[in-house]
């Protein structure tokens, strides 16, 4: 507010504060009897293809005869979800019952004439919205033989209350009208209220599919993800304490030799890479900032499933983005903690530089406000956190208490099998991770790109916490046979073959792509894979840093246990 003051007029100041408490507001849903209910009109776009949408007055539809409406203001998460809300100028009043009436008349010029017809071709559909309740209608039909195209003209509403609560909502579309130019069509409206048992807090139900998402194939993949972590948990312990144990034996006969005989000894393992293994990574300022926003990455998608599993994020418009955003931004500190602290202790000094990769972000905003709001989050609140996180990072943790001394000259690598080498080790990382997942992803598609609503955040929250069981057990077990080959570059292998899931995910988009979608053209094909890439790019480093964290834990607890001469 003080920084605003000093630049703005003070008006403008209070207009603004004014502004942003409206967007946070959440809607009474409460009416009394004649009370104005408003129909708002939101996009329009190919059945197909759920993410490409248009005003729904970007077709040639005409307004209603109404003008003026309670004052409304869009949430930041509605803007960015694409959310464009016009009033329909429809005069709708709570439990006041409305016959057929025409509202206004569409003048059907040969332009609009092919608006339509474009439209119809592509199975249009549009979306509109009585109080948070969305409403889907189509825009017309052709004939059998695709010569003649007719349009909906009568949009016949259906609401049912429960009290001074709206509960309900139907759209029956009827009046199909031929599209011939130079013509004049009547659109008209007619509105119905009846009683309903529905309680309030059950209105969504109707949009929900629990025969899609509670489906058995669904109960049967969460439980077969679980028993393969009890089985890998099981396998990576009984191996690694076995073998373990045979090697700190191996390792303390040899430190019971004589120089001659350990000189003569065949010396082998991961002790020998001692003052190598806690070498800085490779590209230390870039690794560090990857890992810092992958700890964010997991933060942020726990909190949001936790919120998500506590309310019923999908009953208002965007509030699932809007507490994405909020807890983004709150969660900066800890990506400016891990990535700071860990660049400390590789020995970083380039710490602006750093700062600033760990504050990269990119967004897609389309109106003036968005770009203005998102860019003051950015700078007033995301930079300042992430600042904080990295002080407290590189002073509380920053210092490097490895066990183990590293040597001034690097270990040369020595020559080991083909399936040892690390690009390898990172293509078959991803493979266990991605097969614990998959099934969940089929679900999580379907709720993006077609009209699902995904609901079950207690199977996310199961399918998180077994990727990242899986994830860490898979690193570990890959970064001790690589260490046991006496290859000390474990760090970007721990994190790339932990982040091939992502890869794995992106080569799945593509089967769901062409075998369960309808999409067509080069926007709608560019606009699925630029978010799959968008998704799994974040899902990769979400992995990485997660397997990275498990895997560093794991190195330096075998290198404590063991006597370094």
């Amino acid at each position: 507010v003080f920084f605003f003051e000093a630049v703005f007029p003070s008006s403008m100041v209070s207009d603004f504060i004014l502004l942003l408490l409206e967007g946070l507001a959440i809607s009474h849903h409460f009416y009394t009897d004649k009370e104005e209910v408003v129909l708002w009109m939101n996009t329009v776009g190919p059945y197909h293809n759920r993410q490409e949408t248009y005003k729904y007055f970007s077709l040639p539809f005409c307004v209603g005869t109404k003008k003026t409406i309670s004052h409304y203001h869009e949430t930041l998460g509605e803007a960015l979800q694409g959310v464009e809300l016009e009033f329909s100028g429809l005069d709708i009043k709570y439990k006041e019952e409305v016959l057929q009436t025409t509202y206004c008349d569409i003048e059907l010029d040969k332009p609009k004439r092919d608006a339509f017809v474009y439209a119809i071709k592509n199975h249009y559909w549009y979306q509109m919205y009585i109080d948070d309740l969305p409403i889907w209608g189509i825009v017309g039909e052709a004939d059998e033989n695709g010569e003649d195209y007719y349009l909906w003209t009568y949009k016949k509403l259906e609401i049912g209350q429960n009290g001074n609560r709206i509960v309900d909502v139907n759209l029956t579309s009827e009046g199909k009208v031929k599209l011939v130019p130079n013509t004049r069509i009547p659109m008209s409206y007619s509105v119905k209220w009846k009683k309903s048992d529905v309680k309030f807090e059950d209105r969504f139900d109707k949009y929900l599919d629990p025969s899609f998402f509670q489906h058995r194939i669904h109960w049967f993949s969460i439980f077969n993800s679980f028993m393969m972590v009890i089985f890998l948990v099981g396998l990576v312990s009984m191996i690694l304490m076995r073998t373990l144990r045979k090697d700190y034996a191996r390792y303390s006969k040899e430190e019971e030799m004589d120089d001659m005989d350990r000189d003569l000894g065949d010396e082998y393992g991961w002790k020998q890479v001692h003052g190598d293994v806690f070498r800085p990574s490779s590209h230390p300022l870039i690794f560090s900032s990857l890992i810092g926003s992958g700890c964010q990455i997991f933060s942020v998608s726990l909190i949001v499933i936790i919120v998500a599993m506590i309310e019923d994020l999908y009953t208002e418009r965007g509030s699932m983005l809007s507490t994405a955003i909020f807890v983004y931004a709150a969660t900066s500190p800890v990506n400016g903690y891990f990535g700071g602290s860990l660049y400390a202790k590789q020995g970083g000094r380039r710490w602006i530089k750093q700062i600033l990769l760990l504050h990269l972000k990119k967004c897609h905003i389309s109106h003036l406000f968005d770009q203005v709001a998102v860019c003051c989050i950015c700078f007033f609140v995301i930079l300042p956190l992430n600042l904080v996180g990295t002080i407290l990072g590189r002073n509380l943790s920053g210092q490097p208490n490895f066990p183990c001394r590293v040597n001034a000259v690097p270990r040369p690598i020595p020559e080991k099998k083909w399936f040892m080498e690390p690009a390898v080790i990172v293509c078959l990382g991803g493979i266990l991770p991605f097969g614990s997942i998959f099934i969940e992803m089929y679900f999580i598609f379907t709720s993006f790109w077609a009209y699902k609503i995904y609901y079950v955040y207690g199977f996310m929250m199961l399918v998180l916490v077994i990727l990242c069981i899986v994830t860490v057990c898979v690193t570990i077990v890959c970064t001790y046979f690589l260490l046991n080959a006496e290859d000390y570059r474990w760090q970007w292998t721990s994190f790339l073959s932990a982040a091939s899931t992502a890869v794995y995910v992106y080569m799945y988009s593509f089967y769901y792509y062409f075998f369960k979608t309808k999409m067509y053209g080069l926007f709608q094909t560019s606009f699925y894979f630029g978010y799959m890439a968008v998704f799994s790019t974040a899902l990769g480093i979400m992995c990485g840093a997660v397997g990275y964290m498990g895997t560093s834990a794991f190195v330096r607890k075998i290198y404590t246990n063991v006597k370094i001469d």
